[in-house]
């Protein structure tokens, strides 16, 4: 008798994570602070400076170093410092509290982004800024008892468990779910021409979407140029053949609004933060065919 194949087993604080992300009643609370960050966190310069745009990348990440930064070193003084440290350790607390607050908002915007359409993003989410608003709660009570001459360090201790617990959840988020991965990365066209659909299926003006050696093509016909693009938007992965064909030689997400110049991919809106792979694209013998020649990573 064939034995059954083993269950694959998974770390604990792995199954952890993935449980919250099947916890249906999170979905309430979630959607809640969805319609609250929808509306104040409106497209423009300020929400694109927010996802990264001029860094290339999302600029949360980099943001979260500084608290968890700080209030680690501040436990460290604690620990070891003795009674000297102890205005050292309640600075590093301070500053900690003050850097939190444009990290919060800067994560409000990237879980905005993907937790309308991904069920398990917008879960895990809710628990991960839930956890990180826990540790920023005890920390700013620890720097108040220090600045009246307590100790403070069991209210920072109760902090820094719940800063390892958003901070595993965000971790999750980042390599298990994929936020903040240009959704594009791992996508490679054709090296060599490749054959999509007759030059009479793209009449001028016309956006289509072709599979060109197994990668979904956005094909443009503009002012008698042919022009592709990877179709997914590399921000959260939008369909660009359902968005908005421009005058000015762009292409605008129907999703998230970001707009990538049809030429080279150049990004010329956020909230994507990274150019959009592009191909070459040429009419032969009645054929568009299409190769890569941007690297999807530049």
């Amino acid at each position: 008798m064939d034995a059954k194949p083993a269950h694959p087993r998974h770390p604990a604080l792995h199954r952890l994570a993935h449980d919250l992300s099947e916890v249906e009643a999170l979905d309430r609370p979630a959607r809640a602070l969805l319609d609250v960050f929808s509306r104040a966190i409106q497209p423009g310069r300020v929400r694109d400076a927010l996802s990264g745009t001029f860094l290339g990348h999302a600029l949360h990440p980099l943001l979260t170093d500084v608290p968890i930064g700080t209030w680690t070193s501040s436990a460290i003084l604690d620990l070891t410092g003795g009674d000297r440290a102890r205005p050292a350790a309640r600075r590093l607390i301070g500053a900690g509290i003050l850097a939190s607050l444009p990290t919060a908002v800067t994560g409000a915007v990237e879980w905005t982004d993907s937790a309308k359409t991904r069920t398990g993003t917008r879960r895990v989410g809710v628990v991960h800024a839930a956890a990180n608003v826990t540790a920023l709660y005890f920390y700013s009570a620890s720097y108040l008892a220090r600045r009246r001459g307590r100790s403070g360090r069991g209210l920072a201790l109760a902090g820094a468990g719940a800063l390892a617990v958003g901070g595993h959840l965000g971790g999750h988020l980042s390599y298990v779910h994929g936020e903040g991965v240009a959704g594009t990365t791992f996508e490679r066209g054709p090296s060599e021409w490749t054959a999509t659909i007759a030059a009479d299926d793209l009449p001028e003006g016309r956006m289509r979407h072709v599979d060109a050696g197994g990668v979904d093509v956005l094909l443009v016909r503009q002012a008698g140029v042919l022009h592709a693009l990877a179709n997914r938007c590399n921000h959260r992965g939008g369909p660009l053949d359902e968005g908005t064909l421009d005058d000015d030689g762009c292409v605008t997400c129907p999703w998230h609004g970001s707009r990538f110049a049809l030429a080279d991919g150049d990004l010329r809106r956020g909230p994507a933060s990274s150019p959009q792979p592009s191909y070459e694209a040429r009419d032969r013998d009645g054929r568009i065919e299409v190769r890569q020649v941007t690297d999807p990573t530049p």
